[in-house]
């Protein structure tokens, strides 16, 4: 049996709005796309599934999405087949059904848990080590992460050289912020904002409205938009809106379909990004950013936060390392972050450097779903 005539099943519950289906929907094409599997997602909320995806028809129980059979997970499971390789994400729960649908195989299945990224020190000992076990089917941890051991990070074949090649073509880029209604100031700095609610946004946007440089603040829908209107001293903000203070320009984004917020990252000189998949990706910019982590329990995702921090920036200055580990923390915990915004800025060349050393480093690493068909083949 080889990579190319086996099926593949992939379970996703949206939890957070768009992080766990905008992983799984990117993982689904590029198992089809380059890895010529036959893919089913399943997935119990296609509304937020349109939104990264228009093309989505919120009504269908099965359709086709870019080579991908996207099944909607419904309440009332109806019996199917069970596939070769059945993907669990973030630790979501299978219908029962389904899973004595797995036992009942003659041969059965690779079942793995695709777990939540982590570049904590225990993922490595933990990854391709066996879970719990359902009759005579074995589930296996399968982790993300940014260290050799893990699995690596989702990543298109080509993407590293398709972003190179944009970021040096000024009228690609230019062409490309006017299809969304963005005229950027030849002098402005661009920054994305797409962030969870956050007490200390107020002092970030005090300090870039009051800097000599003019900043043009680009802020997709979604959560952050009340505490920026609120700053504003306005009631709401709807797509297309746009505020003026002082240096800083704030325009409301449409949210965009998951390559065309790719092409918004290319563009921005800085950005601040929240959960996982916008995560990964404003690090393929290979741009300086600021990451918004998800908040767990007991404080649970600062462990996270710092051994992400501890590599990400350890190829910088103490200076310059003190001023990142400042920014990100306070961003987290929604506390005042202008005064680590200017302390940043004061090594604004090295985290530019940084930014695309990091990127490249990553990129020598084998991509998610080409260690998940390999550890399929490595399997059987």
């Amino acid at each position: 049996m080889t990579e190319t005539n086996t099926r593949w099943d992939i379970f996703c519950t949206v939890v957070d709005n768009f992080g766990d289906i905008g992983v799984t929907w990117r993982l689904a094409r590029q198992l089809v796309a380059e890895h010529s599997l036959t893919v089913r997602l399943w997935v119990d909320d296609l509304r937020a599934f349109e939104r990264i995806c228009p093309a989505i028809d919120i009504d269908a129980a099965q359709q086709y999405q870019q080579g991908v059979e996207v099944r909607h997970w419904p309440v009332e499971w109806v019996h199917t087949d069970a596939a070769d390789v059945v993907i669990a994400a973030f630790a979501c729960n299978l219908p029962n059904d389904y899973m004595d649908a797995m036992a009942a195989r003659e041969r059965p299945p690779l079942w793995m848990n695709l777990d939540y990224l982590s570049a904590e020190d225990w993922v490595v000992g933990c990854h391709g080590l066996p879970s719990v076990k359902y009759k005579s089917v074995q589930k296996i941890f399968f982790f993300p992460g940014f260290q050799p051991g893990t699995g690596g990070l989702l990543r298109e074949r080509g993407l590293l050289e398709q972003r190179r090649r944009f970021q040096q073509d000024a009228a690609a880029q230019r062409q490309f912020l006017q299809g969304l209604g963005i005229e950027r100031a030849p002098d402005a700095q661009l920054i994305s904002l797409f962030a969870y609610e956050n007490a200390g946004l107020d002092s970030w946007l005090d300090v870039l409205a009051a800097a000599d440089t003019p900043t043009h603040l680009l802020v997709p829908e979604g959560r952050i938009l009340g505490d920026v209107a609120r700053w504003l001293e306005v009631e709401t903000l709807t797509v297309g809106a746009i505020h003026q203070r002082q240096s800083l320009t704030v325009q409301v984004l449409p949210f965009v379909r998951q390559d065309q917020y790719d092409h918004l990252l290319w563009c921005c000189d800085f950005n601040a990004v929240r959960g996982e998949d916008s995560f990964v990706r404003a690090q393929w910019a290979g741009r300086p950013m600021l990451w918004h982590i998800y908040q767990q329990d007991e404080d649970i995702h600062q462990d996270k936060l710092d051994a992400f921090l501890a590599l990400y920036t350890k190829g910088l200055s103490p200076a310059a390392a003190e001023a990142m580990n400042g920014l990100w923390r306070a961003w987290s915990a929604g506390q005042p972050i202008g005064e680590h915004w200017l302390a940043a800025c004061k090594h604004w060349p090295e985290l530019q450097e940084n930014a695309q050393a990091w990127c490249l480093e990553q990129g020598l690493q084998a991509d998610l779903a080409t260690a998940l068909v390999q550890f399929y083949l490595n399997w059987i």
